[in-house]
């Protein structure tokens, strides 16, 4: 497989986003996280097509622990395959369980979105006993059933169209405008087509039947949230196109998420990160000091 180092230059002009590089190598490839502060380990995980620059609201509401937010492989700052076909649900799940254990990471506030909750969420249900609480954001676990046709227009797209646009993306699954200089930061990790081979990948990873190999992890993943003892917290936005309104299975699913104040993003699409993240940062800050839970 052939794989590219980003274009450092390109990240030069953001500003907003002041956070040291680290990398770890997995598999001959680097990959780049943020690693901030100190305290009680969050992990955050983010989705399709972004980074962790997804997350930088949360770190001055969260600088009380110590904040890491990775980039997966194709995103970011970490190295980009070439080629869509050699992705695959089974080298993010490998990466993201390397990076635990190369970090030593134990005892995690898991937060999670999107595609970072695929993978997240998976990783949750493979070793639960490193992880202290999870935060869910707008996410899913398919099963490989019929997808809705919006997802198959989704899939056709990201497969088709000659180079996937990334910040056009992000902001049409926005709800609100987004400054030019965000749109900017977002587009960064992708100056042309050869490095966009993982971001068209995951809409085609999301399983579309019911023996695909991402499957069984997921549902793995489902029956050990149904038994979680520990804290949870779902927090999902009104404006989401694709997901709104899917909040509903993970309290139905997941014992203690209903321990917690039943939390809405107001106002906010489907990247609520970027949307309303000191919001959501200060729910998760109070969650973390035991703040959210009903009293009964």
């Amino acid at each position: 497989m052939k794989s590219i180092r980003p274009d450092f230059k390109r990240f030069e002009n953001i500003t907003d986003f002041p956070y040291q590089e680290n990398f770890i190598t997995f598999e001959n490839l680097q990959m780049h996280y943020i690693d901030e502060g100190e305290g009680e380990i969050i992990l955050a995980l983010h989705g399709e097509p972004t980074w962790s620059y997804l997350y930088r609201k949360f770190i001055p509401f969260l600088k009380d622990y110590r904040f890491i937010a990775p980039d997966f492989i194709g995103f970011g700052k970490s190295d980009k395959i070439v080629g869509r076909k050699n992705y695959s649900f089974d080298l993010h799940f490998r990466s993201l369980k390397h990076f635990i254990d190369e970090l030593n990471l134990e005892d995690i506030t898991l937060i999670v979105q999107d595609w970072g909750g695929l993978l997240g969420l998976s990783l949750l249900g493979e070793y639960p006993e490193r992880f202290k609480r999870v935060v869910i954001l707008n996410t899913f676990l398919p099963q490989g059933k019929k997808m809705s046709l919006p997802f198959k227009i989704w899939r056709l797209f990201a497969k088709l169209h000659p180079s996937l646009p990334v910040g056009g993306i992000i902001q049409y699954a926005s709800h609100n405008k987004l400054p030019k200089e965000v749109i900017d930061a977002y587009n960064a990790p992708f100056p042309n087509k050869k490095h966009k081979s993982g971001a068209v990948a995951f809409p085609l990873l999301v399983p579309a039947h019911p023996n695909d190999p991402a499957v069984k992890p997921m549902q793995k993943a489902r029956n050990t949230l149904s038994s979680w003892n520990k804290p949870a917290l779902v927090m999902f936005s009104d404006k989401d196109k694709v997901l709104a309104g899917l909040e509903k299975f993970f309290y139905k699913l997941i014992p203690t998420a209903n321990d917690q104040q039943k939390i809405i993003i107001k106002n906010a699409g489907h990247f609520l990160q970027e949307e309303k993240g000191e919001e959501i940062a200060a729910y998760i800050s109070k969650f973390m000091k035991d703040e959210l839970r009903i009293k009964k």
